[in-house]
């Protein structure tokens, strides 16, 4: 009885190893060849999701072997026609190493202490100090558009409207333009680019910006609409952008002025540390 058992164990050992085998056989078969090198099976494996189909996985498997023969028919025809000294890659490799990871840790050190909270008196005063860095290349605008179509009734009215600062008249525009208008854009409140809304009605936008910069207000139209814009503030362009525009480049150029200042303390810092250990010599 004893001796069935262990013949028994001893020809499952034998089945189960013959599998392991044979899984490991199927995992290192090649399924592409360039020359001396093989793509094999087990390559695949970590390539390829789990969970997809087997249509998706056969395509996918199928685009990874046809990139890697391109690959190393490419590398074969670079190492077959360049110099030993081209083909010597190992310093470049090994600056590019050294680079990633001198790059690694200073984003480490900078998140763990950059400051990064800039404050509206930091703003304004980099703002004040540097107004000739911030010229606008484009004439800005506040205020009004409204495109109506020209059956509207009573467009005199919201000529008075639109050029009027009282906010009764302002309240009747807007009902008006509910009512009967295209196009309703209120940008009283934020700087837009002129050429933009110039862009939205029919002339000639040069002509008609000098008309906007000096009277603050245009009038124009064609077959089926009439155009209205009302201006409240322009800024032209060659004169300095106003703070709210500049504000979030402002706030990006402090916080890279820390960022450099503090990777220029922390290299003197290892210098210095360095230097009183007597890690390194210049040798003249």
């Amino acid at each position: 009885m004893k001796i069935t058992k262990v013949y028994f164990i001893l020809v499952f050992l034998a089945v189960l190893i013959g599998c392991t085998k044979h899984k490991t056989a199927s995992k290192n078969k090649p399924v592409a060849r360039v020359l001396d090198h093989f793509l094999y099976q087990s390559d695949l494996s970590g390539v390829i999701p789990k969970g997809l189909s087997s249509a998706d996985s056969s395509s996918m498997a199928k685009d990874f072997v046809e990139k890697w023969i391109r690959n190393r028919l490419m590398l074969n025809k670079a190492e077959m026609n360049l110099t030993d000294q081209e083909k010597n890659v190992e310093q470049q490799i090994e600056n590019y190493r050294s680079s990633l990871l001198i790059y690694a840790y200073e984003e480490s050190y900078l998140r763990q202490n950059l400051d990064t909270v800039v404050s509206d008196k930091e703003l304004n005063n980099y703002y004040n100090e540097n107004k000739a860095n911030f010229i606008l290349g484009n004439s800005l605008m506040k205020g009004l558009f409204v495109k109506l179509p020209s059956s509207s009734p009573q467009l005199y009215k919201v000529r008075q409207w639109i050029r009027s600062d009282n906010q009764d008249n302002m309240k009747e525009l807007e009902g008006y333009c509910f009512k009967y208008a295209s196009v309703y854009d209120d940008f009283n409140n934020e700087w837009v680019s002129l050429d933009d809304v110039l862009g939205m009605m029919p002339g000639d936008p040069p002509q008609q910006e000098s008309t906007v910069v000096n009277r603050r207000f245009l009038e124009a139209g064609d077959n089926t609409h009439v155009y209205f814009l009302g201006a409240r503030e322009v800024l032209p362009s060659g004169t300095v952008a106003p703070l709210q525009i500049v504000k979030k480049d402002i706030h990006s150029i402090i916080l890279n002025k820390r960022k450099i200042k503090l990777i220029n303390e922390l290299e003197s810092s290892i210098y210095s540390d360095a230097q009183n250990r007597d890690h390194f010599n210049i040798y003249q």
